[in-house]
């Protein structure tokens, strides 16, 4: 991700624009040859339409089946993922979509190769809070691995994260027990440390740790909190986390002095990119780095990453609603041959009503009007199964709440009223060529 591309959260435009306009196509399409049944008088192609529907109620239901579940599964499982999609963006939000992650990198290729030893230090992150202004907040992050001891027990591979105060603002790592570490404990390089909560577990301790003493790789640290649980994200666990002075981090580990990512809090959301912009100066002239030369660094938002997940969540769904409509075509199929059925039994009546005067567009909108009536009903009892289904499952405590979104039911409804009339236009057709000679003769 570049740092000065430019983000747009949300539904990507082209997607949902594609989605509005053919299920508004669709459900215009349906809606026109209703209107022009009544416009023209034909009024009882719909009083027709539902009483060969209800006169043969155990036959439509099988034929509408087909529909009803392609409707219900389509919604059930577009609102599925869209349920796990928001909860995983208003997880991200929470995060704040103004932060900004810069760690060094070295750059591919012979110009980066032609750059050497990779390196970022306490100066780089010290010039980047005083140089630039849409910085509100900024913090050294140091990841380190140690052995942390509590009386008998010993826990290993422990995330240590060597901080400043301001990473707590920042991450929203906040002390629920006891106090977070202050600017005096991180000039002093002081022994301190805030454990997260899956540590008191670990550790086989209570929340009385706190002004106890606990030791990390050997060395003494005071606990001053407990911060709040978090939770496990994208599956990593974040309350399996130590917080140490970034100073005190850099004692027991100096080789890490010029390796050094830090974390940057913008003004607003709005302020990410030019931050982003104002950061990259900085650390190119901080490093000497050549117009042409590429940059040593990598700059990752937060926003850049919301963008790209509500992308994948847009393919997903699209892929998946895509799929499981397929199952639309079967119902289609299967409204077709009932109608040409239809035709079949009631050939007689096709040509009585062409011997009184009967047209052809009469016949052919009233078989068409019978199938659209058909698949729409189809897809109300989808629609309205799906929302059952939706509403269940967000009932359980394990689960996120399922939104059903209203684009989904638009083209649901859309789409089944685009299946009556695609598979309904065949049989209509065949009933409105019959010569009515012929039809009158059939036994």
């Amino acid at each position: 991700m570049s740092a000065g591309a430019t983000t747009h959260l949300g539904m990507p435009a082209s997607p949902r624009r594609i989605f509005g306009v053919t299920a508004i196509f669709a459900a215009l399409w349906s809606l026109v040859l209703l209107c022009h049944a009544v416009a023209a008088r034909h009024w009882q192609n719909i009083q027709t339409a539902f009483v060969q529907i209800w006169s043969n109620k155990a036959r439509s239901l099988l034929t509408t089946l087909g529909i009803i579940i392609a409707v219900t599964s389509t919604i059930t499982v577009v609102s599925m993922v869209q349920g796990f999609g928001n909860f995983v963006t208003d997880m991200l939000r929470g995060f704040g979509t103004n932060m900004i992650f810069v760690m060094p990198r070295m750059p591919s290729g012979m110009r980066g190769a032609m750059l050497g030893r990779v390196s970022m230090d306490v100066d780089d992150i010290r010039a980047v809070g005083s140089r630039c202004d849409k910085v509100q907040r900024i913090s050294p992050l140091m990841f380190l691995n140690a052995t942390v001891e509590y009386g008998r027990e010993k826990v290993e591979d422990v995330n240590i994260r060597g901080v400043t105060e301001q990473f707590q603002p920042i991450r929203r790592f906040f002390a629920e027990k006891g106090r977070c570490f202050g600017p005096i404990d991180v000039a002093n390089s002081a022994y301190v440390c805030v454990l997260g909560r899956d540590m008191l577990r670990q550790l086989s301790c209570d929340e009385s740790i706190v002004e106890d003493y606990v030791y990390i790789n050997g060395l003494r640290f005071r606990v001053l909190g407990i911060l709040e649980e978090k939770g496990s994200m994208m599956g990593e666990e974040q309350d399996n986390i130590v917080l140490v002075p970034y100073t005190t981090g850099i004692k027991m580990f100096p080789f890490l002095r010029d390796f050094m990512p830090f974390i940057v809090e913008a003004v607003g959301e709005a302020d990410a990119a030019e931050c982003s912009l104002q950061i990259t100066r900085v650390l190119r002239a901080q490093h000497d780095l050549q117009p042409g030369d590429p940059n040593d660094f990598r700059i990752l938002r937060q926003d850049e990453f919301l963008r790209d997940f509500e992308r994948i969540k847009m393919i997903a769904t699209s892929a998946l609603a895509g799929v499981v409509g397929i199952s639309l075509i079967v119902g289609g199929i299967g409204i077709m041959n009932v109608m040409l059925v239809s035709v079949t039994e009631r050939t007689r009546e096709i040509g009585l009503r062409k011997s009184v005067g009967g047209r052809r567009r009469d016949i052919l909108s009233q078989f068409l009007t019978e199938a659209v009536v058909l698949a729409t009903f189809g897809g109300i009892a989808g629609i309205i199964l799906g929302y059952v289904i939706c509403n269940i499952a967000s009932l359980h405590p394990s689960m996120v709440e399922v939104p059903v979104p209203i684009w989904a039911v638009v083209l649901g409804l859309g789409f089944s009223a685009s299946v009556g009339i695609l598979f309904g236009i065949i049989p209509a057709f065949k009933a409105a060529i019959l010569h009515p000679i012929d039809a009158l003769r059939y036994e």
